[in-house]
């Protein structure tokens, strides 16, 4: 069977067919759309969670780093600025060994200010403790979302999915 949906939708499938229990979300573009699937998918009882809109990135990693503490299976989504946000939470979800999944859209930070594909977002937290997983395409998204909940559950360490903003996320 073949569907055509965008990156972000890719993406929340990814999540729905990994079962997370626990979705944090704030909207920042590019990532948005994947976070409003999400919660399309909650409010029609297709994935079982508990979806908490937040006011901010930091929060929203905080709200997973409770949950996974608690021992759901936690999911948030980012970009660019936003990662830059949670800097703090990351360091801590890292150094608790979270089994975390995050998928990062990458987006420029700036100067200048920009919305288009750079990997300097993700590349900046590089050495935060958090394994990073590059999707290439939307199947890669899908198969890469689900595989890395396996992987930080494995080895307790969270786990970021990067794939290209507007490249990969809006496209069909």
């Amino acid at each position: 069977m073949h569907i055509i949906e965008s990156g972000n939708t890719a993406a929340a499938h990814g999540v729905k067919l990994a079962r997370a229990q626990v979705i944090a979300a704030y909207p920042i573009t590019p990532q948005t759309p994947l976070t409003e699937k999400l919660s399309e998918y909650v409010a029609a009882g297709e994935l079982e969670a508990q979806y908490i809109p937040v006011e901010s990135e930091h929060s929203a990693l905080a709200v997973c780093i409770a949950a996974s503490s608690a021992g759901a299976r936690a999911f948030t989504g980012t970009s660019a600025n936003g990662l830059l946000y949670m800097h703090e939470q990351i360091h801590w979800a890292a150094g608790a060994r979270l089994p975390i999944v995050m998928c990062v859209v990458n987006r420029g930070v700036g100067a200048p200010w920009t919305i288009w594909n750079d990997h300097q977002d993700s590349m900046s937290q590089r050495d935060t403790g958090w394994i990073q997983l590059y999707a290439c395409d939307h199947q890669q998204i899908i198969d890469t979302v689900i595989q890395a909940y396996r992987l930080a559950q494995t080895v307790s360490i969270p786990v970021m999915v990067c794939y290209d903003g507007y490249i990969l996320s809006h496209t069909y």
